[in-house]
């Protein structure tokens, strides 16, 4: 499905479940995709509770470009992705997420779109060389339950037990969570499934 917003068109795969309790939309980082092993992780493990799920393909990255531009035109463009997509699965309660920039991007517009929590999925919290850069504010203002998933050995660093409503660090992975991804889906079902019953 091809969605236009004002950034340009942004690309959507779904992948439906029959008597789905909630829809989990889930984007890429700056410079990946959908096709990450992480968000693959999560996709299949949140089926597997009932949920329907979403990969978008941000304009920017539809466009070839590596970086995602201007926070507030980038969020501009989620919104009106979020308002199509929720269109089509009307009723269903929405959570959103994603990984790195995309963790971002939920978090800063989680409660414009509605949504009833936020997976972030190694969130950038600090640029490396920078830490006195945090990111934090972003995971502590979305308005909603955020879980972050990171691992012990990203350069970004890793959000504190206070800026999530729960924060879990997965030992040996960097920032791409790619080591062990099926234990990445398994955190993100076990934290979403109590909310869905």
């Amino acid at each position: 499905m091809r969605v236009m917003t004002g950034r340009g068109p942004a690309i959507v795969a779904v992948d439906e479940v029959a008597d789905a309790r909630f829809l989990l939309v889930l984007t890429h980082g700056s410079a990946g995709g959908v096709e990450a092993p992480d968000l693959l992780a999560v996709r299949d493990a949140a089926r597997a509770i009932g949920g329907t799920v979403a990969r978008v393909t941000q304009p920017f990255r539809v466009a070839g470009a590596r970086a995602p531009g201007a926070p507030a035109r980038q969020d501009e463009a989620w919104v009106t992705v979020l308002e199509e997509i929720r269109a089509g699965f009307p009723g269903l309660p929405l959570v959103q997420g994603g990984r790195s920039n995309g963790a971002r991007v939920a978090c800063r517009t989680a409660r414009e779109v509605g949504a009833r929590a936020v997976v972030a999925l190694a969130f950038p919290l600090v640029p490396p060389g920078k830490p006195d850069r945090s990111r934090a504010g972003e995971l502590r203002e979305a308005g909603v339950d955020v879980l972050a998933v990171s691992g012990d050995r990203d350069p970004f660093g890793v959000p504190a037990g206070t800026d999530a409503s729960r924060v879990v660090v997965i030992p040996g992975e960097n920032h791409d969570l790619k080591k062990v991804p099926g234990r990445v889906g398994e955190v993100v079902a076990a934290w979403l499934a109590p909310m869905f019953r």
